[in-house]
């Protein structure tokens, strides 16, 4: 048990302080690069978004923050993969956790999202025309990739984990099959919808930081030790991120970061057996989708008329007069109650 607690609290210590370590250089070539969006979104957004967004600010903010992120937990991942082959030892060997059963695909799927991501974020800093404004057709294109990259990590499942089912909690198993692809697929690409909460200082980083944490737990009460290391070095790393992210950020999360996190955390439940708990741990993901699919919804079937003053619904709250920090902070709390009541259920309906 001890030495559990060391290969799961150890690396993502270090997870923390090589994110905060890297982030003055990271900084520098964001701004030196000018990794920012270079496009207005006054013509296309509403008065109401006008009035509690600063423009100004986010176009000279770089938004691949999240690269500190997936970097730091990569490194760490490597490091202590190296030091078992380096110096072999029953401690050395003990203290790394990546292993094909459990945090090769999760360690497959934050790098290839991550990479994905910040090819879409260079779509936006760098390119030209339509899909560096991030128009409607690009995001289609967004949504196949993430369905291609989302039906080959569903065929890892089935074909090589051999998974065909998913738990119900309180209620045994129910049996998919090959069906177990596209239901990872659907389950990534709502996960991947709630990304929207990257829209305030400090809210991503909080919320997610909470939520891998949260699956740390659970995969821990599994006894998926290295999942449980892998997943708490993703959010010892976001905890990172969020120290330059509170207000005022030093830079955004962008795609690079809420692609690789989202994917990843759809793939941790599905290793964990939580598919089902997933809407509660990470329910202010949940609650940001709905709120912009709702309001959608509404005025296309309401002749135009709107549930809340603005989506995502955390600018709806900015839009009635709470300070985006209340805001933020608020999530966070939130996060960290139902992340709670997650782990509780995860635990007692085995």
């Amino acid at each position: 048990m001890f030495i559990n607690l060391i290969k799961i609290f150890l690396p993502t210590t270090l997870a923390f302080f090589v994110g905060i370590f890297i982030t003055p250089v990271a900084t520098h070539f964001f701004y030196k690069y000018k990794m920012w969006k270079k496009y207005s979104r006054s013509e296309t957004t509403n008065l109401e978004f006008q009035k509690i967004h600063n423009e100004q600010e986010e176009l000279k903010t770089p938004r691949v923050g999240g690269i500190i992120i997936w970097f730091s937990a990569l490194i760490i991942t490597f490091l202590f993969y190296l030091i078992s082959i380096l110096f072999p030892s029953a401690f050395t060997e003990k203290l790394n956790f990546l292993s094909r059963d459990q945090t090769l695909i999760p360690f497959f799927t934050l790098l290839l999202g991550s990479l994905l991501g910040l090819w879409d974020d260079f779509m936006q800093i760098f390119g030209k025309g339509k899909f560096a404004q991030d128009d409607k057709s690009w995001r289609r294109w967004k949504v196949l990739i993430i369905t291609f990259v989302s039906f080959l990590i569903g065929f890892w499942f089935f074909y090589k984990l051999g998974m065909t089912s998913v738990h119900i909690p309180f209620g045994g198993e129910i049996y998919l099959g090959i069906l177990i692809i596209p239901a990872f697929i659907l389950v990534a690409l709502a996960t991947f919808s709630g990304g929207v909460i990257d829209g305030l200082d400090g809210l991503s980083g909080g919320v997610f930081a909470v939520i891998f944490i949260a699956y740390s737990v659970i995969a821990f009460t599994n006894n998926q030790i290295n999942l449980a290391a892998f997943s708490a070095v993703v959010g010892g790393a976001t905890l990172a991120f969020l120290w330059f992210n509170i207000p005022p950020a030093r830079f955004y999360m962008g795609e690079t970061g809420i692609m690789g996190l989202t994917i990843t955390l759809a793939t941790l439940a599905f290793l964990t057996d939580s598919v089902l708990i997933l809407p509660i741990v990470a329910l202010p993901l949940v609650i940001s989708s709905l709120s912009v699919i709702l309001q959608l919804a509404s005025k296309k079937f309401r002749n135009g008329k709107k549930i809340f003053k603005l989506s995502p619904i955390h600018h709806h709250f900015e839009a009635i007069g709470w300070p985006s920090y209340k805001v933020t902070m608020r999530f966070w709390i939130l996060s960290i109650i139902f992340a709670i009541i997650g782990i509780i259920l995860a635990v007692i309906s085995r």
